[in-house]
């Protein structure tokens, strides 16, 4: 099983949008299932992934933040032509039990270069020491190892067509979320509803969706 997960934490008092509980320091599956709440809670932590200084001003690269705390916590988000979203995608081996985790270097942002992996081979890297998660092609074969700090790692192995098999669901399933995000900021943020769903999208590398109705 392959899900493109987004990396969690408790809000402390956030009080802009209702936000559902998650863990901290944990990873929520983004999917075309998740409830409002789930919604809002992933949108705030994109939106703080890409939080820039208050203090950062031309000289800096950024404009000033606004002043009302709604436009404030969204600047960053929706100025930055390359926001981020931090993350990965997560694979869990059910026949053994191993489970390959995004690294620190990770981001949804760059989902796409396992498909480069397959195309050009190579190797990926998403961490660094003390867990650094790897994914490299041999042949027909795409090795996945949990930390390659470690040498006796877990690893787990797939075959060049069921890992491009297994990221059509992840397409799937960014663009099911990337839909409910837009409905979701339709009725939550109305007055920035366009610009944070394109700025999502393109945090998650996708097209942005057309209006919603």
């Amino acid at each position: 099983m392959m899900q493109p997960v987004l990396e969690t934490y408790t809000p402390d008092g956030f009080d802009l949008w209702p936000v559902a509980e998650v863990e901290s320091f944990g990873f929520l599956p983004l999917s075309g299932e998740l409830s409002p709440d789930e919604v809002g809670a992933a949108v705030m932590r994109i939106a703080d992934c890409n939080d820039v200084s208050a203090m950062d001003g031309p000289d800096g690269g950024h404009t000033p933040h606004p002043a009302g705390p709604l436009d404030s916590f969204l600047h960053g988000l929706l100025t930055l032509d390359d926001p981020i979203a931090s993350g990965g995608l997560r694979v869990i081996d059910d026949s053994t039990g191993v489970t390959f985790l995004p690294g620190c270097c990770d981001g949804l942002e760059d989902w796409r270069d396992w498909h480069r992996l397959i195309d050009r081979g190579g190797l990926l890297g998403f961490g660094h020491d003390p867990v650094s998660p790897t994914a490299e092609r041999f042949g027909d074969t795409v090795r996945l190892t949990v930390n390659v700090e470690e040498s006796d790692s877990p690893v787990i192995e797939l075959g060049v067509p069921e890992l491009r098999h297994l990221l059509v669901g992840v397409e799937r399933d960014l663009t099911g979320f990337l839909a409910l995000a837009a409905e979701w900021s339709s009725a939550h943020l109305p007055d920035h509803c366009t610009a944070v769903t394109a700025a999502v999208a393109r945090s998650l590398d996708l097209p942005a969706p057309g209006p919603t109705a």
